[in-house]
């Protein structure tokens, strides 16, 4: 059994997980740059420690949805290549400027107030320009996207902005033969192609995420960016589990029990009463609950490692706990407070890993350790390099 602290739960991150997966990815897109992508706190892992941990890996550039992810790793002493993307008017684009990170721009009001605040800091943003080529997310549309061009070759003429980057997302990476990732391909060529006749010198193109950097070389161009397959996860578990990628888990998530008790056959468990115990057995209560990102859909279904055997949640996710109905045999009265629980971890001591909650919950292996909560302590091993 894995050992665990006096915390009543915590999730630990190992680092050299972390440092591993990105050389597998460098390894996988041997021709292009790796972006390891640390944004929603390094999903869930830890944002300084796994940006680290990936640049000692080989990663060189990291990616940061919002701002203040950027500005954190600048504070923290980072000085590698850095890209913001996901911005709203009024952002702190001066302070991105004066720091060195790069900035994503989708709409020709976002490279007016990059190139605002490049001239009050006194520099010059670098910019990379993103196409939708058919998520329908962020990027300007293939109609808007010479306006959106125009306004950055304008701003750049005057040393405002210098265009680095052309970009954009794949809807359906997951799915390596779905006609859309071809499509999207095509729509982002003729974009590039567009803003090079236009004027445009681009130092990095990029498309692929997780899935695209491990199975469509087609997408890696001149950068990937993986996410999930950072922290070790299989971003296309239809396909391939994260072993057969070379992937290894980063993070597993334990807990101590806090009671052991027995309870007659007939007993209603949690709120609701949706699991009656159906014989005389061993009820132990675990102090993680929908606050801490345990799903409430992992009611009855939601398997955890006690006692050397995975059991699954009897009755509702509370709040701050569930119960989980260990038997009756000889493990099961042997328990006792203070013993561990495994949530999630690599698998390789029998433990479910965070795709089997996924699929337990009907989610993606992405919320299940994204959502761990602040509560939970992170506690990070294996850091030195």
């Amino acid at each position: 059994m894995i050992a665990t602290s006096t915390l009543p739960a915590e999730a630990v991150v190992d680092l050299s997980a972390v440092r591993e997966n990105v050389r597998e990815l460098c390894r996988r897109a041997p021709s292009a740059q790796v972006m390891a992508v640390v944004k929603a706190d390094g999903y869930g892992h830890g944002l300084l420690p796994c940006a680290a941990a990936a640049r000692a890996g080989g990663a060189t550039w990291l990616g940061g949805a919002q701002l203040a992810e950027g500005l954190s790793l600048r504070a923290a002493g980072d000085q590698g290549r850095l890209l913001s993307w996901l911005h709203v008017p009024g952002d702190d684009f001066a302070g991105a400027v004066r720091v060195g990170i790069d900035l994503s721009a989708s709409a020709p009001w976002a490279v007016d107030q990059i190139a605002d605040a490049a001239r009050s800091a006194g520099g010059t943003a670098r910019v990379h320009l993103k196409i939708d080529t058919g998520l329908s997310r962020g990027g300007a549309t293939p109609t808007d996207w010479d306006e959106l061009v125009g306004a950055a070759l304008a701003a750049q003429a005057e040393g405002a902005v210098s265009v680095v980057g052309v970009w954009s997302h794949l809807a359906w990476a997951d799915a390596p033969d779905h006609p859309t990732v071809r499509h999207q391909r095509e729509v982002f060529d003729l974009a590039v192609a567009r803003a090079e006749a236009l004027g445009v010198r681009p130092e990095v193109r990029h498309l692929a995420n997780s899935a695209a950097t491990l199975t469509n070389p087609a997408a890696h161009y001149d950068l990937v960016r993986p996410g999930l397959a950072v922290y070790g996860l299989s971003p296309v578990p239809d396909l391939h589990d994260a072993a057969a990628l070379g992937l290894r888990p980063a993070m597993s998530l334990r807990a101590t029990l806090a009671l052991v008790k027995r309870v007659p056959a007939g007993s209603g468990v949690a709120y609701g009463h949706t699991y009656v115990t159906e014989r005389e057995t061993v009820l132990a209560l675990v102090p993680l609950g929908y606050a801490d990102g345990v799903p409430r859909a992992a009611g009855n279904v939601g398997p955890l490692l006690v006692a050397g055997a995975v059991h699954r949640i009897a009755g509702r996710v509370s709040m701050d706990q569930v119960v989980v109905d260990l038997g009756d045999d000889a493990a099961a009265r042997d328990c006792r407070a203070g013993d561990p629980v495994v949530l999630f971890g690599d698998g390789a001591a029998g433990e479910p890993t965070a795709q089997d909650w996924a699929q337990a919950t009907g989610t993606i292996a992405y919320e299940i350790v994204a959502r761990i909560g602040a509560r939970v302590p992170r506690t990070h091993v294996g850091g030195d390099v």
